[in-house]
């Protein structure tokens, strides 16, 4: 394979939390035409700060993804496609970018989204490393190898999984658990015929972007009505997470974190509360850390104000239950503490159902 940077060790300080400044999309208030809150990364990362989680040396800072980097899963055909300003406006949904000379698209919106792409590649090595990773951004789940869309414009799921199939020795099943409010068309689309990877995806069935042919590479589908609220949501995710995890053992879970499921989201037509988001992680999180199985969390959707104060209080949640911890997080496993937490959680969702 190619020499990467973003496979270079992280330094052991760090907390396996991945972010760069480099990561929001400000221009000009032309950001403020998409849904999206194109300042949401930062956010998350100053909430932590204030709760003095988090000091901006102790997380790891983002490179951006380079060509070599993307051509692992891209076609050249698709990079050289992205040079087209209307191209980029159409898949991120933002018209007036198409009227924008092409650097300044490069420099103002793809550099951005490379960078956070780069971001989700760095994690899955850090997870396997540690037990765990979250990258603050990422979950571009619609985009695949040569088409982009619903504002991905890298596949960055597909390339951290391919990065670590190609370079990680020990690593050659992955499975993705896709709870974004939408379809991850993307890399199911990449991953179609390849029996290495294992998708769950829970999904509101009839918003974007109802890709019937690439719904045949699901192998767990859980397919959700308008408005489905927190206990159905809960005990769902719940089974399906624990089903999905007892019928293959993955060597890494790419969890995409999606919180456009949040009630009053205006393209997600579900309506999970704050804490049932919070409670959506930590479910996850338990199945994972109890199987000593690494897992790398993206961000993805989540297109309303409040989202960046709700993924800040899931990461805190995590961190106060133990699930994530700056020491190797793989050897918590037998920490009494973690047994128990587990075993109660067990108990709540019994109770739940």
């Amino acid at each position: 394979p190619h020499r990467t940077e973003l496979y270079e060790d992280a330094p052991s300080a760090c907390w396996p939390i991945v972010y760069s400044p480099d990561y929001n999309i400000t221009f000009m208030g032309l950001e403020k035409l998409h849904p999206f809150d194109a300042g949401k990364w930062g956010k998350v990362i100053n909430f932590l700060k204030e709760e003095k989680l988090v000091a901006d040396d102790l997380i790891v800072q983002a490179r951006e993804a380079t060509d070599e980097d993307l051509l692992v899963v891209h076609t050249r055909r698709y990079l050289n496609k992205l040079k087209w300003s209307f191209v980029v406006a159409t898949i991120t949904e933002i018209p007036p970018v198409a009227f924008l000379p092409n650097f300044v698209v490069q420099r103002k919106v793809l550099k951005p989204l490379r960078t956070q792409t780069g971001g989700t590649i760095m994690a899955g090595k850090l997870a396997v490393d540690r037990g765990w990773a979250i990258n603050v951004g990422g979950g571009f789940h619609h985009c695949s190898s040569d088409k982009g869309g619903g504002f991905c414009a890298y596949a960055d799921i597909t390339l951290a999984i391919k990065f670590l199939f190609e370079r990680v020795q020990g690593v050659s099943k992955a499975t993705i658990i896709d709870l974004d409010a939408h379809q991850g068309n993307g890399h199911e689309r990449d991953f179609m015929d390849d029996h290495r990877v294992y998708i769950m995806d829970a999904y509101n069935r009839y918003i974007y972007p109802g890709d019937g042919f690439a719904k045949r590479a699901i192998k767990r589908k859980v397919e959700l009505e308008w408005g489905t609220e927190d206990t159905e949501y809960l005990q769902k995710v719940h089974t399906h997470v624990e089903g999905a995890l007892n019928e293959l053992k993955p060597d890494i879970i790419v969890y995409n974190a999606g919180t456009d499921i949040l009630d009053g989201d205006p393209l997600g037509g579900l309506a999970i509360s704050p804490q049932g988001i919070v409670k959506r992680d930590e479910v996850v999180f338990k199945a994972a850390r109890r199987r000593r199985i690494p897992i790398l969390m993206v961000t993805s959707g989540g297109y309303q104000k409040r989202t960046a104060r709700i993924i800040a209080d899931s990461i805190l949640n995590l961190h106060n239950l133990g699930l994530i911890d700056k020491e190797l997080a793989t050897s918590g496993a037998e920490d009494p503490k973690v047994e128990q937490m587990i075993r109660d959680s067990a108990k709540d969702l019994a109770n739940l159902s």
